[in-house]
Order: structure tokens, then sequence, then C-alpha cells
């Protein structure tokens, strides 16, 4: 399965001691490698289970956690975004779970989903300031004329 990323994306490279199996992918061949990993009867992940992110202070990532139902096989594949402008492609044309689980990821870090179908808050109303889950995140004192804190 590693190979076969790798014939997709020669940047790609395994995140060493990693469980599951992480490959770092670039940002701009992720869909071509969640295709084939997809579609390729070989590895045939079938299950998008989780997308989360996670703010390094210098850098964004975004993790895939992904499950081949036939095959017994987990992977996980990691992109990671500069802090300042952190957009990747969405996976929902390939998994259909991705829609929810980036909507998720976008509200907690405000990782952007280019071309998602309906990139908006699911968790946080949707008019909250900032990205409760990065590091730079500074906590509202007031919300609809009522105290944040308790």
């Amino acid at each position: 399965m590693i190979e076969i990323v790798l014939k997709i994306d020669n940047s790609a490279s395994v995140v060493p001691n990693s469980t599951p199996t992480t490959i770092l992918v670039a940002a701009n061949r992720l869909v071509d490698v969640a295709n084939e990993l997809h579609t390729n009867p070989e590895t045939y992940f079938d299950q998008l289970s989780c997308v989360t992110g996670i703010d390094t202070v210098n850098t964004m990532e975004v993790i895939y956690h992904l499950y081949s139902i036939p095959f017994n096989l987990s992977l996980a594949l990691k992109v990671v975004l500069p802090r300042d402008n952190p957009q990747v492609p969405t996976l929902s044309s390939v998994w259909k779970s991705a829609n929810w689980l980036e909507r998720e990821t976008y509200d907690m870090y405000g990782i952007i989903f280019e071309q998602h179908p309906d990139l908006r808050r699911i968790l946080m109303p949707a008019d909250w300031e900032g990205y409760p889950l990065r590091k730079d995140y500074k906590e509202q004192e007031q919300y609809r004329d009522v105290q944040v804190k308790y």
C-alpha cells in the first residue's frame, strides 16, 4: 500500500514509528492518493473514520484515518499546512463521511477544505469568533450579551 502511494506522490513519506502506519502526503496530491487508496482493489480503503486537525504552533496538520474493512487494514494520511493559510482539498468526493468530519475540523481549527460542498460551522454557533482548538485562540468575553466565562 505504501508503494501505491509513492507511485502517485513521489514526495510522500512514511512517518517513522507511527501507529497506524502514517503517510505524509503533499496537499496538492491528497485527492489523487485518496482516490487510489479507495478505488484500488489491492487496498480498498472503504472507510474514512476520522479527520482531525493538529496545531503544532508552527504549522497546522490534518490527519485522515482510513480503514479497509475487507482487508482489516488501518492507515493514516497526514498533510502539513502553513499556519497562516491552512487550506487542503476536500475529500468529500471520495468518502461521503468527509463532509461532516471536515466541517468539524474547520469549526475547531479554521482549516479550509477547498471545494467542500457545505463548509460551515457544525459545533459552534455560526457567528462564533475564532477556532477553539487552536493554540492562539482567545476566548470571547461575551457572546450575544451573555458572559462566556462562568
